[in-house]
């Protein structure tokens, strides 16, 4: 195993109080660490624990795919990582959850011979759970990006909730854009229409980023979606429509097996 290591960890949603010790202790024990969270506060926070702390953020530009910035971010964790130093990648969130750049990192870093993981943080799915008090056991949880619903052909089931993640960039091809317009959420209302009623009620949830923000918890109809305020950190929860069909044919063959018990 080569000299130098990558570990990506994960800081929570709420500043301070979702980080793991774990994940802190790789902070303060690393030797450069790369940053990249929702706000400057958050940052600050970070910068607090580690004497050389970059920021991910100015690789972002208005009009330039994310894909790029994401290269260029990853070029500059592995860059310190070849030159023999413990790196930290500190991720809004959890660092593997609707986040490129962990991912491919750790992956890379591997291959090239070097020790790499990652550390959970509670992510905004988490906090989702507790915040709208659903349990994904009781009638399932499907989760999709918003673009994917666009893109691809999805059986959906309206039987349990639906959680659409990233609608304020639906439809966005280019990875470029922070935003897209009503136009392109029409879209992806025609997709949902093919299985929702347009009155069914709806919520878009936001997960606070300090403890004293509030939660946004939006409640609307569906046909409403289009014009609503949407943006990157907001997800589009979709309960149930209906109830659970029972499985008559596994159910008789369920009570056949309990009969020979």
């Amino acid at each position: 195993m080569q000299q130098g290591s990558l570990v990506c960890v994960g800081t929570g949603m709420t500043l301070g109080s979702h980080i793991s010790p774990i994940s802190r202790n790789c902070i303060e024990q690393a030797d450069v660490v790369f940053v990249l969270v929702a706000d400057g506060i958050t940052e600050q926070w970070i910068e607090s624990m580690n004497a050389d702390v970059r920021s991910l953020q100015p690789y972002y530009c208005e009009g330039q795919s994310r894909m790029l910035s994401y290269q260029k971010m990853l070029a500059a964790m592995i860059t310190e990582v070849k030159a023999g130093k413990n790196v930290v990648g500190a991720f809004y969130g959890h660092p593997g959850v609707f986040a490129w750049v962990p991912h491919k990192a750790i992956e890379m870093a591997r291959e090239e011979g070097y020790q790499a993981f990652m550390e959970p943080g509670i992510s905004a799915e988490d906090c989702l759970y507790a915040d709208l008090g659903i349990d994904p056991g009781t009638y399932g949880c499907q989760h999709y990006e918003a673009s994917q619903l666009i893109f691809y052909q999805t059986l959906l089931n309206p039987a349990a909730y639906l959680i659409i993640w990233q609608p304020g960039v639906a439809g966005d091809r280019s990875l470029a854009k922070f935003s897209t317009g009503p136009e392109y959420k029409a879209l992806l209302l025609e997709v949902l229409l093919q299985s929702y009623p347009a009155e069914h009620e709806v919520l878009l949830y936001e997960a606070a980023n300090l403890a004293i923000q509030q939660v946004r918890l939006e409640r609307l109809p569906l046909s409403a979606l289009v014009n609503a305020r949407i943006d990157l950190k907001t997800t589009l929860v979709i309960p149930p429509t209906r109830p659970m069909a029972p499985n008559h044919a596994m159910l008789e063959k369920l009570k056949q097996l309990e009969q020979q018990d």
